[in-house]
């Protein structure tokens, strides 16, 4: 479990609490208790002393630095979701965050792109990437594949994952079992020692 390091992607009110702005995953978070799921990960990662980044997505008031042409964020603006520093971007009550956990925002799907991510990583010589997070078809396929180029070992948690979509969350890991480990929080231990 050495050089190993845990992120956990936009569990945040917008995007998984049933009054966010853009919730198209949360039914299937809360249905498949996708937050209890990760929280045992989480207590997992704090036992074994596995750092964690806690990561989400968020655009300042301006909203400069979305891209309004992208059918992502297209309407971020417009629908007032995403934006810092509001309800909307603050961690869902449920999550087992702490207020002196790591947290990186980003502006885009993946936990990579011009973030603090590739600095962490290194400052800690971390060589294995544990995700959970949302939506498993977006933030989690992103940034796997972009682990798995960087060459990183990718650990998916998937029942720590959600999407917005049951077909989508099972049809994407299916996918990404060709460059990362997929795994259960039941057996992530055991997939970390091999």
């Amino acid at each position: 479990m050495k050089n190993t390091a845990l992120l956990v992607i936009d569990f945040i009110n917008d995007i998984v609490h049933p009054d966010g702005k853009v919730i198209a995953t949360a039914t299937f978070v809360e249905k498949h208790h996708v937050i209890e799921k990760a929280n045992h990960v989480i207590a997992f990662a704090r036992e074994h002393k596995i750092p964690i980044a806690f990561v989400k997505v968020g655009f300042s008031e301006s909203y400069l630095e979305c891209p309004a042409h992208s059918p992502v964020f297209g309407k971020a603006k417009e629908l007032k979701a995403f934006q810092l520093n509001t309800w909307g971007t603050e961690f869902h009550e449920k999550l087992n965050v702490q207020p002196s956990d790591f947290v990186i925002i980003k502006n885009r799907v993946s936990a990579f792109y011009s973030t603090s991510l590739e600095t962490f990583l290194r400052a800690n010589q971390i060589q294995n990437i544990i995700l959970t997070g949302v939506s498993t078809d977006m933030a989690i396929q992103s940034t796997a594949r972009e682990a798995h180029d960087r060459d990183y070992k990718v650990i998916i948690v998937s029942d720590a994952c959600g999407a917005g979509i049951a077909e989508w969350h099972d049809f994407t890991l299916k996918q990404l079992e060709r460059l990362s480990v997929i795994t259960t929080t039941d057996k992530l231990s055991q997939d970390l020692l091999q």
